[in-house]
């Protein structure tokens, strides 16, 4: 047996519900950060960020999946719902926070939304995440059949957009959301044509 057949033996027995409460240790230790203390002078914008990087860091990570896959032999689709759950979960959260805690006051809200272009361009990642994170399920997948997977490539534009909006949010040209944005758009050309369907490596 090779060494990847040995990994995906290995990741067949690791049931994808696992990272559900796994997911929990980020907001958990942020918070318990926070209270301490421990988020430095402006906490708010520390959570916020750090909510919001920690989902485009997932996001980013189930988009990687197949190419990873594709180009390694390394499976881990079995994974790639919950992580595109606990994705949605972070940046729902980075929302929240931005909401309540940052701003709070709802005519400033509206007035960000509608004058600030990183403000709109990460509300409407939010909003093409909304349907995916609805029809996330068995009974969706078999409701929606060949629709479902036309529906959920809307997770190329939403990361996509993720990466954007981190780069218009940051002031100045920044190396860290440039990376991101270059990752990014590696896994997208990744993603297309023939490069899809390199196989470097084929299990059985």
């Amino acid at each position: 047996m090779s060494v990847i057949q040995t990994i995906n033996a290995a990741l067949r027995k690791v049931p994808a519900w696992v990272l559900y409460p796994l997911s929990l240790i980020i907001p958990g230790w942020l918070l318990y950060q926070g209270i301490a203390g421990n988020l430095g002078p402006d906490p708010v914008k520390a959570l916020e960020h750090s909510f919001g990087e920690r989902g485009l860091q997932v996001l980013v990570a189930v988009l990687a999946i197949s190419p990873l896959r594709n180009l390694t032999g390394i499976n881990l689709i079995k994974f790639r719902r919950a992580l595109g759950l606990i994705g949605f979960f972070y940046i729902f959260l980075h929302l929240l926070v931005w909401l309540f805690l940052d701003v709070g006051i709802l005519s400033q809200i509206i007035a960000d939304i509608t004058k600030r272009p990183y403000i709109i361009i990460g509300m409407l990642a939010f909003v093409l995440m909304i349907p995916l994170a609805i029809t996330s399920n068995n009974w969706m997948m078999r409701k929606l059949r060949r629709n479902w997977q036309h529906l959920h490539k809307l997770t190329y534009a939403v990361v996509l957009l993720g990466g954007v909006h981190y780069l218009m949010l940051v002031k100045g040209w920044q190396l860290e959301p440039m990376i991101y944005l270059a990752i990014i758009a590696t896994l997208l050309v990744l993603r297309v044509g023939p490069l899809k369907r390199i196989r470097l490596i084929r299990t059985r």
